[in-house]
């Protein structure tokens, strides 16, 4: 682990942005104004068509902006900056969140903290996402670990957080770089939906996670609701991927699938049965199933023709991955 002049971890943020220039100006003012300054800050552009890559290269907090050719979603974009963050910019810790995130200016000395107060070395830690009227989000609360042990739960508690996770959203996650150089990147190919809790799951398989509460971020979504709602033709999304993570990922053990693969069953039973449009959304579903066939691609092809490819092939290949 390296360390900077401040005699701590070097830290890299990473923001993944796609035309929301006006929220991603919120979120690089977030970071500036951090009371633990950043080392670095890597936007990526997922071809954008808005001037949100000038924006970024403008402001002053951004080290780096990287535009990729196509856009990738969440998943590819935060597989890129990880990458970026760890391969080029020699990060310890990776903060990673999309660009209708805003921090708080204590969000990040907060999750620094927790990780330093808890005895051992902790994978995640996980800010709490506030709704633009201060109710906590439910959409990025995140997942507890299931059977955590009373020194498990101690040991969280003396650090500071609320509870151990077993995942969390990429809605403002501090990622140790020791668990990506051995888990390797999100999945590109999952776009967007459940590529945050495939890759968090992944990493927090062997790993500890802490929600941190006193980290606090708004996500800045356009309304307030949580993951049953119907998401229309995302189902599609959430339904692959979904089925992705139950049988081509190592993410979760026998007993997490059974437990996460019943709980899926019923939020889908509920989101089917509050839908304005079952037949459409069953539609979305069947397309998903349709999908889940085929295996999806790897990172590393995902990503080939990106400006990022020989960082993104550099910590695959040392992960075992690509």
């Amino acid at each position: 682990m390296s360390v900077d002049a401040r005699g701590t971890s070097r830290i890299v943020a990473v923001v993944v942005a796609w035309n929301r220039r006006d929220l991603l100006a919120q979120t690089l003012h977030g970071l500036a104004a951090q009371t633990r300054p950043l080392d670095a800050v890597v936007v990526i552009d997922n071809a954008s068509t808005d001037d949100s890559a000038d924006l970024a290269r403008a402001h002053p907090v951004v080290t780096e902006v990287v535009t990729l050719p196509t856009n990738t979603g969440g998943a590819g974009g935060f597989a890129a900056g990880i990458a970026r963050a760890v391969a080029s910019h020699d990060a310890d810790l990776v903060w990673v969140m999309d660009d209708d995130t805003v921090p708080t200016p204590t969000a990040l000395a907060e999750l620094v903290s927790a990780r330093v107060r808890h005895p051992g070395r902790v994978t995640v830690a996980a800010s709490r996402a506030d709704w633009t009227d201060g109710r906590e989000h439910p959409m990025n609360r995140p997942r507890p670990r299931p059977g955590s042990s009373r020194v498990a739960r101690g040991a969280a508690r003396m650090a500071g957080a609320a509870y151990p996770i077993r995942s969390a959203s990429f809605v403002s996650i501090l990622i140790d770089a020791e668990a990506i150089r051995r888990h390797g990147l999100p999945q590109a190919d999952y776009f967007l939906w459940n590529d945050d809790f495939e890759y968090t799951a992944r990493l927090l398989r062997d790993g500890v996670g802490l929600y941190v509460p006193a980290s606090r971020v708004y996500h800045l979504t356009k309304v307030f609701g949580s993951s049953d709602a119907d998401p229309g033709p995302r189902f599609t999304n959430e339904v692959r991927n979904k089925l992705w993570v139950f049988t081509r990922s190592d993410a979760l053990g026998p007993v997490d699938r059974a437990l996460y693969a019943g709980s899926t069953a019923v939020r889908w039973a509920r989101m089917l049965a509050r839908s304005g449009d079952r037949r459409a959304l069953a539609g979305y579903g069947r397309e998903g199933l349709s999908q889940a066939v085929h295996a999806p691609r790897s990172t590393v092809e995902v990503l080939a023709t990106s400006p990022v490819a020989a960082d993104v092939a550099a910590i695959e290949r040392g992960a075992n991955r690509a």
